[in-house]
């Protein structure tokens, strides 16, 4: 089921699929695998079936959740909502048909406004042509050094009203963006036991370019041992933007 979310840039998120592997470094840590095990220890039926990774590195099976399809019909509040923050919708074992079916609930409930975001950039755009695209689809991609801005470039040739980068876990300074043709950028330390440490530099530049070419700009976290340990502040202040919401 849909639930509120304490990701600083959603509301609510919405899980339709469940599951996913390694695909490139900022997965090490996944925090959806930690918190999909702890959800399974307790019983939730829709993590039965964590820790059945197929690929090295961490990963539990994905799972489409056919059930879960119509949830956000049942919210009549708008809401800002994070569509798989357990999984991702791209990911090769999601069949286009179910693809199809959640951008489906995603246009015909317009009083929400969606974020969809993907390391998967090729199946993406990929499946571009084929999706009907509703002006409350936010469509990003996860970058978490300057190895992976060729998702960005996928990202560019997707016809979706917003598009944004989420740089978090930032692992490594993303060097010169090109930033024409994407509205949002997130950027944020990795937390957890095991987080790997942000360079200040690394958000400076980011921050820099995208005041430069008037791309909002979202600084959720330094990261640490827990999310809220390093604070959220960047040269003395929090930077909060995000895009104008499409009318439903």
């Amino acid at each position: 089921m849909g639930q509120k979310s304490s990701i600083e840039w959603t509301e609510a998120t919405w899980n339709p699929t469940t599951g996913c592997d390694r695909t490139s470094p900022g997965c090490d840590n996944c925090y959806a695998l930690t918190l999909a095990k702890r959800l399974k220890a307790m019983g939730v039926e829709k993590y039965k079936n964590d820790g059945d990774s197929r690929t090295s590195g961490p990963g539990f099976k994905l799972t489409t959740h056919d059930d879960v399809l119509a949830v956000p019909f049942s919210w009549k509040q708008p809401r800002l909502v994070f569509v798989n923050s357990m999984s991702d919708l791209f990911h090769e074992g999601v069949s286009d048909e179910f693809i199809f079916a959640v951008f489906d609930v995603m246009r015909d409930t317009p009083r929400h406004t969606y974020q969809v975001l993907t390391k998967r950039s090729r199946r993406l755009l990929q499946l571009s042509s084929r999706l009907i695209w509703p002006s409350n689809v936010w469509m990003g991609v996860s970058v978490e050094d300057a190895r992976y801005r060729f998702r960005i470039e996928h990202l560019r040739k997707v016809p979706a009203a917003v598009r944004f980068v989420s740089a978090e876990p930032l692992l490594g300074p993303l060097g010169d963006v090109n930033l024409v043709g994407i509205d949002w950028v997130i950027a944020g330390g990795e937390s957890g036991p095991s987080a790997r440490s942000m360079n200040i530099a690394w958000g400076r530049q980011l921050r820099d370019q995208c005041l430069e070419a008037q791309v909002k700009f979202f600084f959720k976290q330094w990261g640490g041992r827990t999310p809220k340990a390093g604070g959220r502040e960047l040269d003395g202040r929090t930077w909060d933007d995000l895009p104008a919401r499409a009318a439903g």
